[in-house]
């Protein structure tokens, strides 16, 4: 199909906004949504992408390492990736020796919610005689609801803190809930107390807050999606704040509330984290600005969404995933116009 998305475009208004955001720091812990080495879903729904523009863009950054996130509990599990049978250790090890080819400073790997189980504990063991330094987070009851757990004897104070001189940490890790925002979170808690003025950035690409909730590119995620039922519904907070729509994870926008109060017990006055006053405040996303041709994108993104769909279906015959799949994926081909 014919080029209809300008990448030089694009990474260009995302970086002098990325840049922008970043001087309002002195420390910034900037989380990668999706996937950072290549995006090949982008690629699909916006003809013309280079899968490696978070990467490219990433490496525009001076004084910049990166945190790999592991969620503990996958590990245990012995959970594999997508439909393919490669583990999540598996998956995990490649892209971290991936990211230090692309010449990114591995800082060090953070096994989130860990909870000293067999296999995540040969896990440590086996990653730390490879040289790598480890950090891992324990739960806090109630998080991120509870605020007296949070603040309390067992909260964010019994997390680790990474000593690090760099100025930007890029936090990335594999597949979601990975822990990428507990960590940083609680990093600028340690950074507040030490009178650093810390900050946190989201750089994602779907779904594109400032296209319609129905518009097909914002239906291919919701597809690609349909496994794990995340929705997307217009940003409350933002349409309050703004009087505009946006759009944004249902998941985000149910928590921000509790999340904005989080934000002021581990922050000064004079951090800008304060100013989110909505989910999508907090990311930084300028995709529809290469858009050059949205008639070719929006065909592109209906032929995504039938492919998901005859993907999950045969998924559904092997019981690789169940009927609430196939039904989330018939709720969003009706929304198509």
């Amino acid at each position: 199909m014919e080029k209809a998305f300008d990448n030089k475009k694009y990474l260009k208004k995302e970086y002098f906004e990325l840049k922008k955001r970043m001087k309002q720091f002195e420390k910034n812990y900037i989380e990668i949504g999706g996937h950072l080495l290549r995006d090949e879903h982008a690629k699909r729904v916006l003809p013309g992408y280079d899968t490696k523009n978070k990467l490219k863009l990433i490496k525009k950054l001076k004084n910049t390492g990166f945190v790999y996130c592991i969620n503990a509990n996958t590990l245990d599990k012995g959970k594999t990736w997508g439909n393919t049978t490669k583990t999540i250790e598996e998956i995990s090890l490649r892209e971290i020796e991936l990211l230090k080819k692309e010449g990114l400073e591995l800082l060090c790997i953070v096994l989130s919610l860990f909870n000293n189980k067999k296999k995540s504990v040969l896990f440590k063991k086996k990653i730390e005689k490879k040289g790598y330094f480890v950090l891992t987070t324990k739960k806090i009851v109630g998080y991120p609801k509870n605020l007296r757990n949070l603040f309390g004897k067992n909260g964010f104070i019994t997390q680790p803190f990474l000593e690090t001189n760099k100025k930007n940490i890029i936090v990335t890790g594999v597949g979601a809930n990975s822990g990428k925002l507990f960590f940083c979170l609680s990093q600028i808690f340690y950074l507040t107390k030490k009178n650093v003025n810390a900050g946190y950035i989201k750089i994602e690409t779907f779904p594109v807050w400032n296209l319609p909730l129905k518009h097909e590119v914002n239906l291919a995620y919701e597809a690609a999606t349909a496994d794990i039922q995340d929705k997307l519904v217009l940003d409350n907070f933002h349409k309050k704040k703004y009087k505009i729509n946006s759009v944004n994870y249902n998941r985000d926008i149910e928590a921000f509330s509790v999340l904005k109060k989080v934000i002021f017990k581990i922050t000064s006055k004079k951090n800008s984290m304060r100013n989110y006053f909505s989910p999508t405040d907090m990311g930084i996303n300028f995709i529809k600005n290469g858009f050059i041709n949205g008639k070719k994108i929006r065909i592109a993104s209906r032929k995504e969404i039938f492919r998901r769909k005859k993907n999950f279906s045969k998924k559904f015959l092997k019981k690789q995933v169940g009927k609430k799949t196939i039904k989330r994926m018939e709720e969003i081909i009706k929304k198509l116009e």
